[in-house]
């Protein structure tokens, strides 16, 4: 679960009616984060392309509002939809449409109250320490999702300003679920 927090707080018109949406940094690479955790340039950049593909590009790339412990979406808590991640540097800014649920309304009502939110990822991944002692994330890292909507988030960079592990999951790629 990661963290970040620098997002803007969009509203566009599509056809007479408001879309809301939140922009900012949702993945960084390289840096050092306030889990103790890193994510290797290499390791981000393979997973966001295979998320970007799989989810994003197919319309299946959910977000919650708040932080569930496991891997799953529960459609049931689904805030935003994320819409575009592109690579700047070690940053991944993403952009996510405000979703029409009751999550999304939550969301949109902090966003509006001037609430400063930030962004969390949630994935799985094997972990080893460095000489320095800091979790280094392996290969085996997969995105369940590239942004939660949360309070506190642990990467340096995750606000969307104005936009608006105590668990051991698996994932059977051979399934493609998680256990």
């Amino acid at each position: 679960t990661e963290l970040n927090e620098q997002a803007e707080y969009l509203t566009e018109n599509k056809d007479g009616e408001k879309q809301h949406f939140i922009q900012g940094v949702f993945l960084q690479a390289g840096v050092k984060n306030r889990n103790g955790r890193i994510y290797p340039s290499d390791v981000m950049e393979r997973e966001v392309s295979r998320y970007t593909k799989e989810r994003v590009e197919a319309g299946r790339a959910y977000g919650e509002l708040g932080h569930p412990s496991g891997p799953q979406i529960n459609l049931e808590r689904v805030s935003h939809m994320i819409v575009d991640l592109s690579k700047e540097g070690d940053n991944y800014i993403g952009k996510a449409l405000i979703a029409e649920t009751p999550m999304g309304d939550i969301a949109r009502g902090l966003l509006k109250s001037g609430a400063k939110l930030g962004v969390s990822s949630r994935g799985l991944g094997t972990l080893i320490p460095t000489k320095e002692g800091i979790m280094e994330v392996q290969n085996d890292f997969r995105l369940a999702t590239a942004a939660d909507i949360v309070a506190d988030p642990s990467a340096p960079d995750a606000f969307v300003k104005g936009i608006m592990e105590n668990v051991d999951w698996i994932y059977d790629s051979a399934k493609g679920t998680y256990l």
